[in-house]
């Protein structure tokens, strides 16, 4: 893969969701909004995911697939993407982080870009 200065950023923000969690059943759900924003002055397409999901009790879950949520887009220069997904836990507490493969699409050539660590946390277990 070739190297390129990330210029394509990542935003997250995440909301737990007691409405469809358990706790008594050690389920928790999380939803979450990314925004992926292309401030290259090239066109680019979303290719992949790598997510890595870790609970607090030390559970890793792997995450990988094509695209996001049955998506490859493409972002022109200055454009964004944003969309809506949701991970489960068995604690209430724990943390998310992984890459996109950006492919640059008049080149063909690709690059990572990569997602930092964001926390899941429900509310009622800060306090």
């Amino acid at each position: 893969m070739a190297h390129l200065k990330q210029e394509v950023s990542v935003r997250a923000l995440v909301s737990f969701r007691p409405e469809f969690s358990d706790p008594s059943r050690h389920h928790f759900v999380f939803f979450y909004r990314i925004t992926v924003t292309n401030h290259l002055p090239f066109e680019v397409k979303l290719m992949a995911r790598h997510w890595e999901i870790l609970d607090s009790n030390g559970r890793r879950t792997v995450v990988d697939g094509e695209g996001v949520v049955g998506a490859q887009p493409e972002l022109g220069p200055g454009e964004s993407f944003t969309y809506e997904s949701a991970c489960n836990l068995e604690t209430g507490i724990g943390r998310m982080h992984g890459h996109y493969v950006m492919l640059r699409t008049a080149t063909g050539t690709t690059f990572n870009t990569p997602i930092a660590p964001f926390k899941l946390e429900a509310p009622f277990l800060l306090n």
